[in-house]
């Protein structure tokens, strides 16, 4: 038996257990691909829109820290800059999640300790995970480029930009096989690989906002910090913009090392456990923990830590980017159309902010479905049925799940609403008046928030076994329907599917009380409708 006996068979059990996200991965990215690409070929359709975006976004070091360096105003360059941020970080996360997934995750729940009482070699389950998450990376690149073609793109350029996403998804699953190694949870293998694709895009945005333009201003060269990074070096493969195939090779180079390293990190170290020590805790447990609230929060604390940090960061930076929306967009007329469609509003600075604050809501609402869905991980793991032998009820234990998930969101909303206005300020003046109107529009969001909240429990209590499924694809409807069903010219009815659809569009609109009260009342409905299922149900499932 060699140490890669059994890989065949765990790559057709890891497809069969992943068909689902496979799929939702592998057909989701290209559609999305798709519709960004028809988006910006709308918003730029002119030659003159084209060179003003191109020359803006090539002075302003806020673009360059978000959509990365501008390869010149071609239409295929424009979409690559308005869509790479976006599908990189996409395709990291998912690739990161897949690999820790079929390695440290199996390793945590004791499925590997079952699968090696077989004939299985001992880096079958790490060549397995990433012979799935590559294939499914090349996969979704060949789409991808077929979906770039589809719009009317250079067929070089389209193979060049799906290649470069591909290589993000490949280069952090290589960070993963390695995470996986070193953490004893999947959650920390999780957040250490997240915590690279942070640090990754730091160096990016540094490179890309130190380096130099052009002396026509219509390109940027990044500095050397872009090089040290994996998403850095999807951007120097500069689609559209004269392709440098050669920058494909780093990817290839650290899927080789990393492999290596998490090799032999695996024979040196016992099944089940991480290289970095688990941190023993207290002597004696705080006297939190003798709730289902406290208890719930000091499981979620680590992960609402991560997500303030990053709204706060993504929050100021798009505060700053609020003055330069009339550059960039104040004379086309379409992309000033769009952004007042997405904002409800007139007036583009006000509709912009409004925009923004709308897709943090979206955002926040992952931060909700994986709050929620923390419940369903508890029973299916077994430490639910250890708490409900105690004196602690179901609709209790429930309930400290979701308070924490909702009043986590309802912080996060707070804090992007008042990072958002004190970027703007800052380049704009009236701090104060702006961080309050800013965290007001935020909080309005939080009744479109608990139906999300609703929606989830509701699947947890009648559908357990499908609720991370249907949980995230409610997400992904709410946010089509709700933030892009505008710009995508979609019929009414279809729109007021989505609880952000009723929400006031502050700041560019008025508040109106009636539909927040509406929304919370079908919130209350969906909660006790999921309360109830699981009350009456089995546990576990």
């Amino acid at each position: 038996m060699s140490a890669l006996t059994g890989t065949g068979r765990l790559v057709r059990l890891a497809v069969r257990r992943d068909r689902v996200r496979l799929v939702f991965w592998v057909l989701g990215t290209p559609l999305l691909t798709a519709a960004l690409a028809a988006s910006v070929a709308g918003l730029y359709a002119g030659e003159r829109d084209r060179l003003t975006y191109a020359t803006t976004a090539a002075a302003s070091l806020v673009a360059r820290a978000f959509n990365g360096p501008i390869a010149g105003p071609s239409m295929g360059a424009v979409v690559f800059a308005e869509s790479y941020l976006t599908l990189a970080v996409l395709t990291a996360l998912l690739s990161t999640f897949t690999v820790v997934r079929h390695t440290r995750q199996n390793e945590e729940t004791g499925r590997a300790e079952l699968l090696g009482a077989s004939v299985l070699g001992r880096y079958a389950p790490l060549t397995a995970a990433l012979l799935v998450t590559v294939a499914a990376n090349l996969l979704t690149a060949a789409l991808v480029a077929l979906a770039l073609v589809g719009a009317d793109l250079p067929a070089g350029g389209s193979v060049a930009t799906a290649a470069a996403i591909a290589t993000v998804g490949v280069s952090f699953a290589a960070v993963a096989a390695v995470t996986a190694q070193l953490s004893g949870t999947s959650r920390g293998a999780n957040a250490l690989a997240a915590a690279t694709v942070g640090v990754a895009f730091v160096l990016r945005a540094a490179g890309d906002v130190f380096g130099d333009a052009s002396p026509d201003g219509l390109r940027v060269v990044s500095a050397w910090p872009a090089w040290l990074s994996p998403l850095g070096w999807a951007t120097q493969v500069r689609p559209y913009g004269g392709e440098r195939w050669w920058v494909l090779l780093l990817p290839a180079a650290l899927l080789v090392a990393a492999t290596v390293a998490a090799y032999l990190l695996t024979s040196r170290r016992d099944l089940g456990a991480g290289l970095l020590a688990t941190r023993r805790g207290p002597a004696r447990a705080p006297r939190g923990l003798l709730s289902p609230v406290g208890l719930a929060w000091r499981l979620q604390r680590a992960a609402l830590l991560g997500w303030a940090v990053g709204v706060a960061l993504l929050g100021f930076g798009l505060g700053l980017a609020a003055d330069e929306v009339e550059n960039m967009v104040g004379e086309n007329a379409a992309a000033a159309e769009a952004i007042s469609q997405l904002g409800g509003g007139a007036n583009l600075v006000d509709a912009y902010l409004t925009a923004m604050i709308g897709i943090f809501a979206l955002t926040i609402g992952a931060y909700v479905v994986q709050a929620v869905l923390r419940a369903r991980a508890e029973e299916s793991d077994g430490t639910l049925e250890v708490v409900l032998a105690a004196a602690v009820s179901r609709p209790r234990w429930l309930a400290g799940h979701l308070s924490t998930a909702v009043l986590g969101a309802t912080g996060l909303l707070l804090l992007a609403g008042a990072t958002t206005g004190l970027g703007y300020a800052t380049v704009a003046g009236d701090p104060v008046g702006r961080v309050g109107e800013l965290t007001g529009a935020a909080l309005v969001r939080v009744p479109a928030l608990l139906v999300l909240a609703g929606v989830v429990v509701l699947f947890f209590g009648l559908a357990p076994r499908a609720v991370a499924s249907l949980s995230w694809a409610t997400l992904i409807v709410f946010l089509l329907f709700g933030q892009l069903g505008a710009v995508l010219d979609l019929p009414q009815p279809v729109l007021d599917l989505s609880p952000y659809t009723h929400v006031p569009a502050l700041p560019a609109a008025g508040f109106t009380a009636l539909p927040l009260a509406v929304l919370t009342g079908v919130a209350v409905l969906l909660l006790a409708a999921g309360a109830t299922g699981f009350r009456r149900r089995d546990v576990p499932s």
